[in-house]
Protein backbone atom coordinates (compact mmCIF):
# COMPACT_ATOMS: atom_id res chain seq x y z
CA UNK A 1 0.00 0.00 0.00
CA UNK A 2 1.26 3.48 -0.66
CA UNK A 3 3.73 4.97 2.23
CA UNK A 4 2.46 8.35 3.98
CA UNK A 5 5.54 9.81 3.51
CA UNK A 6 5.63 11.34 -0.15
CA UNK A 7 9.06 11.20 -0.65
CA UNK A 8 9.35 7.90 0.20
CA UNK A 9 6.15 6.87 -1.63
CA UNK A 10 7.67 8.52 -4.86
CA UNK A 11 11.03 5.93 -4.35
CA UNK A 12 8.83 3.54 -3.86
CA UNK A 13 7.44 3.86 -6.74
CA UNK A 14 10.59 4.59 -9.16
CA UNK A 15 12.33 1.18 -7.94
CA UNK A 16 9.11 -0.88 -8.76
CA UNK A 17 8.68 0.65 -12.17
CA UNK A 18 12.41 0.06 -12.58
CA UNK A 19 11.79 -3.68 -11.67
CA UNK A 20 9.43 -3.91 -14.27
CA UNK A 21 11.00 -1.88 -16.99
CA UNK A 22 8.81 0.77 -16.75
CA UNK A 23 10.40 4.26 -17.55
CA UNK A 24 9.34 6.62 -14.76
CA UNK A 25 10.52 10.22 -13.60
CA UNK A 26 9.25 12.25 -11.17
CA UNK A 27 8.09 16.12 -11.66
CA UNK A 28 6.95 18.65 -10.05
CA UNK A 29 7.54 19.74 -5.48
CA UNK A 30 8.71 15.86 -4.97
CA UNK A 31 11.08 16.13 -8.02
CA UNK A 32 12.71 19.62 -6.26
CA UNK A 33 12.46 17.48 -3.22
CA UNK A 34 14.67 15.20 -4.19
CA UNK A 35 17.35 16.78 -5.86
CA UNK A 36 17.19 20.44 -4.07
CA UNK A 37 19.24 20.09 -0.55
CA UNK A 38 18.15 23.24 0.10
CA UNK A 39 14.29 22.04 -0.24
CA UNK A 40 14.72 20.01 3.36
CA UNK A 41 14.80 23.11 5.47
CA UNK A 42 13.38 26.40 6.31
CA UNK A 43 13.09 29.13 4.59
CA UNK A 44 12.98 26.53 1.33
CA UNK A 45 10.92 23.96 2.23
CA UNK A 46 7.16 23.26 2.40
CA UNK A 47 4.51 20.62 2.29
CA UNK A 48 3.61 18.67 -0.61
CA UNK A 49 0.52 17.35 -1.44
CA UNK A 50 0.69 14.88 -4.29
CA UNK A 51 2.95 12.96 -6.52
CA UNK A 52 3.55 13.74 -10.14
CA UNK A 53 5.43 11.71 -12.34
CA UNK A 54 5.66 11.32 -16.14
CA UNK A 55 6.45 8.32 -18.58
CA UNK A 56 6.03 7.38 -21.91
CA UNK A 57 2.49 7.13 -23.71
CA UNK A 58 3.54 3.73 -25.52
CA UNK A 59 4.16 2.28 -22.09
CA UNK A 60 0.28 3.66 -20.64
CA UNK A 61 -1.16 0.16 -20.24
CA UNK A 62 1.77 -0.68 -18.16
CA UNK A 63 2.06 2.23 -16.00
CA UNK A 64 -1.79 1.96 -15.11
CA UNK A 65 -1.23 -2.07 -14.09
CA UNK A 66 1.54 -0.72 -12.19
CA UNK A 67 -0.09 1.62 -10.10
CA UNK A 68 -3.35 -0.94 -9.40
CA UNK A 69 -0.09 -3.18 -8.15
CA UNK A 70 1.27 -0.43 -6.47
CA UNK A 71 -2.57 -0.18 -4.21
CA UNK A 72 -3.64 3.10 -5.98
CA UNK A 73 -7.55 3.52 -7.63
CA UNK A 74 -7.60 4.74 -11.34
CA UNK A 75 -9.72 7.22 -11.82
CA UNK A 76 -11.65 5.86 -14.52
CA UNK A 77 -13.52 8.30 -16.25
CA UNK A 78 -11.49 10.63 -16.09
CA UNK A 79 -8.01 8.17 -17.57
CA UNK A 80 -10.62 6.49 -20.50
CA UNK A 81 -10.90 9.77 -22.03
CA UNK A 82 -6.89 11.14 -21.96
CA UNK A 83 -3.60 10.25 -24.12
CA UNK A 84 -1.34 12.31 -22.85
CA UNK A 85 -2.52 12.05 -18.68
CA UNK A 86 -3.72 9.36 -16.06
CA UNK A 87 -4.56 10.08 -12.49
CA UNK A 88 -4.42 7.57 -9.98
CA UNK A 89 -5.78 7.59 -6.06
CA UNK A 90 -4.50 7.15 -3.13
CA UNK A 91 -7.49 6.26 -0.85
CA UNK A 92 -5.74 5.38 2.06
CA UNK A 93 -3.90 9.35 2.27
CA UNK A 94 -6.52 10.91 0.70
CA UNK A 95 -4.41 12.10 -2.22
CA UNK A 96 -3.30 11.35 -5.80
CA UNK A 97 -0.85 10.75 -8.30
CA UNK A 98 -0.74 12.31 -11.91
CA UNK A 99 0.74 10.83 -14.47
CA UNK A 100 2.17 12.61 -17.67
CA UNK A 101 2.94 10.57 -20.94
CA UNK A 102 5.34 12.61 -22.97
CA UNK A 103 3.27 15.44 -22.85
CA UNK A 104 3.63 17.93 -19.62
CA UNK A 105 0.93 20.55 -20.45
CA UNK A 106 -0.54 23.37 -17.71
CA UNK A 107 -0.59 26.94 -18.34
CA UNK A 108 1.84 26.00 -21.66
CA UNK A 109 2.77 22.19 -23.63
CA UNK A 110 5.89 20.49 -23.42
CA UNK A 111 6.96 17.61 -25.11
CA UNK A 112 9.19 15.78 -22.90
CA UNK A 113 9.33 12.62 -24.75
CA UNK A 114 12.71 12.49 -26.07
CA UNK A 115 13.75 14.10 -21.98
CA UNK A 116 12.45 11.28 -20.11
CA UNK A 117 14.91 9.07 -20.51
CA UNK A 118 18.06 11.87 -19.72
CA UNK A 119 18.50 11.36 -15.94
CA UNK A 120 17.33 8.46 -14.02
CA UNK A 121 14.66 9.05 -10.67
CA UNK A 122 13.55 12.72 -11.77
CA UNK A 123 13.47 14.78 -15.26
CA UNK A 124 16.68 16.64 -15.80
CA UNK A 125 16.82 20.39 -13.58
CA UNK A 126 16.20 22.55 -16.74
CA UNK A 127 12.72 20.81 -17.65
CA UNK A 128 11.83 20.58 -13.83
CA UNK A 129 12.79 24.22 -13.57
CA UNK A 130 10.60 24.91 -16.90
CA UNK A 131 7.95 23.46 -15.33
CA UNK A 132 8.09 25.71 -12.33
CA UNK A 133 8.54 28.94 -14.90
CA UNK A 134 5.42 27.91 -17.18
CA UNK A 135 3.41 28.62 -14.51
CA UNK A 136 0.96 32.10 -14.82
CA UNK A 137 -0.73 32.73 -11.80
CA UNK A 138 2.59 31.65 -9.71
CA UNK A 139 1.93 31.33 -5.84
CA UNK A 140 4.74 30.93 -3.07
CA UNK A 141 5.43 27.44 -2.79
CA UNK A 142 5.96 27.09 -6.29
CA UNK A 143 8.47 29.84 -6.06
CA UNK A 144 10.33 27.86 -3.21
CA UNK A 145 10.74 25.57 -5.87
CA UNK A 146 12.16 27.55 -8.42
CA UNK A 147 14.52 29.58 -5.64
CA UNK A 148 15.21 26.26 -4.48
CA UNK A 149 16.48 24.94 -8.06
CA UNK A 150 18.72 28.10 -8.73
CA UNK A 151 20.30 27.43 -4.93
CA UNK A 152 21.51 24.35 -5.33
CA UNK A 153 22.18 24.25 -9.04
CA UNK A 154 24.70 25.80 -11.56
CA UNK A 155 23.53 26.94 -14.80
CA UNK A 156 25.32 24.86 -17.62
CA UNK A 157 25.59 25.10 -21.61
CA UNK A 158 24.07 21.59 -22.13
CA UNK A 159 22.72 18.59 -20.25
CA UNK A 160 25.11 17.83 -17.20
CA UNK A 161 23.93 16.15 -14.25
CA UNK A 162 23.36 18.60 -11.48
CA UNK A 163 22.95 21.72 -13.90
CA UNK A 164 20.76 23.77 -15.26
CA UNK A 165 20.06 23.32 -19.44
CA UNK A 166 20.66 27.24 -20.07
CA UNK A 167 21.02 26.45 -23.61
CA UNK A 168 17.98 24.57 -23.73
CA UNK A 169 15.51 26.60 -21.50
CA UNK A 170 16.88 29.64 -24.16
CA UNK A 171 15.38 27.29 -27.20
CA UNK A 172 12.51 26.36 -25.95
CA UNK A 173 11.68 30.16 -25.55
CA UNK A 174 12.80 31.41 -28.56
CA UNK A 175 10.57 29.02 -30.46
CA UNK A 176 7.26 30.12 -28.37
CA UNK A 177 6.71 34.16 -27.56
CA UNK A 178 4.16 32.63 -25.07
CA UNK A 179 6.67 30.35 -23.13
CA UNK A 180 9.15 33.47 -23.80
CA UNK A 181 6.28 36.00 -21.75
CA UNK A 182 5.88 33.50 -19.00
CA UNK A 183 9.46 32.14 -17.89
CA UNK A 184 10.93 36.04 -18.12
CA UNK A 185 7.76 36.92 -16.21
CA UNK A 186 8.61 34.77 -13.71
CA UNK A 187 12.41 35.08 -13.09
CA UNK A 188 11.51 39.14 -12.99
CA UNK A 189 9.88 37.75 -9.39
CA UNK A 190 12.90 36.03 -8.14
CA UNK A 191 14.36 38.80 -6.21
CA UNK A 192 11.46 39.72 -4.85
CA UNK A 193 10.43 36.14 -4.11
CA UNK A 194 14.11 35.79 -2.39
CA UNK A 195 13.49 38.45 0.20
CA UNK A 196 10.35 37.93 0.90
CA UNK A 197 11.30 33.78 1.86
CA UNK A 198 14.27 35.53 4.13
CA UNK A 199 17.12 34.08 2.13
CA UNK A 200 19.96 34.76 4.42
CA UNK A 201 22.20 37.44 2.29
CA UNK A 202 24.85 35.29 -0.14
CA UNK A 203 22.36 32.81 -1.37
CA UNK A 204 20.30 35.06 -1.71
CA UNK A 205 22.50 36.89 -4.38
CA UNK A 206 23.42 33.17 -5.45
CA UNK A 207 19.79 32.64 -6.65
CA UNK A 208 19.04 36.36 -8.04
CA UNK A 209 23.00 36.51 -10.24
CA UNK A 210 21.38 32.84 -11.91
CA UNK A 211 18.06 33.96 -12.55
CA UNK A 212 19.37 37.22 -14.36
CA UNK A 213 21.92 34.95 -16.35
CA UNK A 214 19.31 32.81 -17.38
CA UNK A 215 16.76 35.41 -18.22
CA UNK A 216 19.75 37.17 -20.15
CA UNK A 217 20.40 33.93 -21.86
CA UNK A 218 16.42 33.51 -22.99
CA UNK A 219 17.01 37.21 -24.19
CA UNK A 220 19.98 37.13 -26.50
CA UNK A 221 18.70 33.61 -27.94
CA UNK A 222 18.17 33.92 -31.51
CA UNK A 223 14.13 34.22 -31.86
CA UNK A 224 12.26 32.06 -34.82
CA UNK A 225 9.37 33.91 -37.45
CA UNK A 226 6.90 32.25 -35.54
CA UNK A 227 8.15 33.78 -32.24
CA UNK A 228 8.54 37.32 -34.10
CA UNK A 229 5.37 37.01 -35.50
CA UNK A 230 3.66 36.56 -32.28
CA UNK A 231 5.71 38.92 -30.29
CA UNK A 232 4.24 41.74 -32.71
CA UNK A 233 0.46 40.88 -31.27
CA UNK A 234 2.07 41.02 -27.63
CA UNK A 235 -0.18 40.40 -24.96
CA UNK A 236 -3.13 41.35 -26.76
CA UNK A 237 -3.93 37.37 -27.17
CA UNK A 238 -3.69 35.37 -24.37
CA UNK A 239 -0.51 33.48 -24.62
CA UNK A 240 -1.28 30.54 -21.86
CA UNK A 241 -4.21 28.11 -20.69
CA UNK A 242 -5.65 28.18 -17.08
CA UNK A 243 -5.57 24.72 -15.88
CA UNK A 244 -8.80 24.56 -14.41
CA UNK A 245 -11.41 22.53 -16.43
CA UNK A 246 -10.86 19.47 -15.00
CA UNK A 247 -10.37 20.97 -10.90
CA UNK A 248 -13.05 18.48 -10.58
CA UNK A 249 -12.02 15.38 -11.60
CA UNK A 250 -8.22 15.88 -10.17
CA UNK A 251 -8.48 17.82 -7.42
CA UNK A 252 -6.92 16.02 -4.49
CA UNK A 253 -10.09 15.48 -2.26
CA UNK A 254 -11.48 12.41 -1.99
CA UNK A 255 -15.47 13.33 -2.01
CA UNK A 256 -17.98 11.61 -4.08
CA UNK A 257 -18.32 14.14 -6.91
CA UNK A 258 -14.42 13.39 -7.61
Amino acid sequence: MPLESLLEEADRILRSADAKGITLRVVGGVAVGIRCPSAANPPLSRRYVDIDVIGHRKESAKIGQLFRELGYSPRERFNAFQVTRLVFNDLNNARRVDVFLDVFEMCHKFNFKNRIDLEKRTLPIADLLSTKLQIVEINEKDMKDIIAMLLDHELAGGDVQDGINASYMAKLCAEDWGIYKTFTTNLAKVPDFANRVGLDEEPRKRVVERADRLAKAIEDAPKSVGWKMRATVGERKRWYELPEADKEVVDSSMGAAK
